[in-house]
This record gives C-alpha cells, structure tokens and sequence, in this order.
C-alpha cells in the first residue's frame, strides 16, 4: 500500500464535504425560520380579512416567492433563473400538501385553534421541502468525460452568495 497521505486527504475531503452539508442546512433551516415568521405574520394580517384557508393559501403564495430569492442567493449560493422560478412552486407543493391536510387535520379534528395551527403543520413540512428544494435548486455536476475532466468551460453555476 502507498504512504497514507490519500487516505487522508480523502477523510479531509469527506469531513468537508460534511461540514458543507451541515452548513447548508443550517442556511436553510435560518431560511426556513425567516419564511415561517414573513408566512405567519402575512397569514395573521390576512386572517381578519378573510376565511384562514384563504388566508393561509395567500400568505403560502407571498412567502413562497421570498422562499425562491433567500435559498438561492443565501442556503444554496446559486444563481436565480426563469427556469428554476418557474419550478422552484413545485418544489412547494409537497410542502402544500403536506401542511393543508395537517391544518386540516389539526383544526377540524384536532380542535387545535386555527391561528397556531399553521405553524404545527409547517414544522411537519420543513424534511420534506429541504430535499425537494435542493434537488431543483442545486445544479447537478454535469458527467465526467472519458479523461475524468469536468464540464468543458470549467464554469460551476454556484457562486458566493452577496448576503452571505
């Protein structure tokens, strides 16, 4: 066997590639935090107005399209495009799903009141979206060619982030 020097360097870049996860979901949970406050405050000035499921599907929408700009500048460090815009509420309706039929649920069966309940169903959410989310969000690395090299132009689409 050779010197353990690629050993390692390979536990290093393990234990980096580690620490980047960890640091992305800690971005995204941070994201996720501000998105639930910018969806309940929305949700309670709307509740006055008009029936809580209207409310609450309004308040999705608005805080939805903050959602988009926040993980792609600051929790994944890409760029925002059309395309990942236009199917960036994909990856929420998991997340719509999941938290309607738990408000549902959590008002009609649980008797929970129906101003605490959103913020039940959108902790059940929060696995879910992470994984949706990343999977559009985060380009894939594009197939090695047959010398084991990267993509052509060398270009990477994840950028420092100009909040972070």
């Amino acid at each position: 066997m050779a010197s353990g020097t690629s050993g390692a360097g390979g536990a290093r870049a393990v234990g980096g590639a580690r620490r980047a996860r960890l640091a992305e979901i800690f971005r995204f949970a941070l994201v996720g935090g501000v998105n639930t406050c910018t969806f309940f405050g929305c949700y309670l000035l709307l509740h006055p107005w008009m029936p809580y499921f209207a409310a609450y599907s309004l308040a999705f929408l608005l805080s939805m399209i903050g959602s988009f700009f926040l993980n792609t500048y600051f929790t994944y460090r890409t760029r925002p495009t059309w395309k990942k815009f236009a199917l960036f509420p994909l990856t929420n309706v998991t997340n719509y799903l999941v938290q309607s039929v738990g408000l549902y649920a959590l008002v009609t069966w649980a008797g929970m009141d129906d101003r605490i309940a959103p913020l039940v169903a959108a902790v059940v959410a929060i696995p879910f979206t992470y994984l949706i989310s990343q999977r559009i969000l985060v380009p894939r690395k594009p197939p090695e060619g047959p010398d084991g090299s990267g993509p052509e132009n060398g270009m990477d689409e994840r950028q420092p982030s100009r909040l972070a």
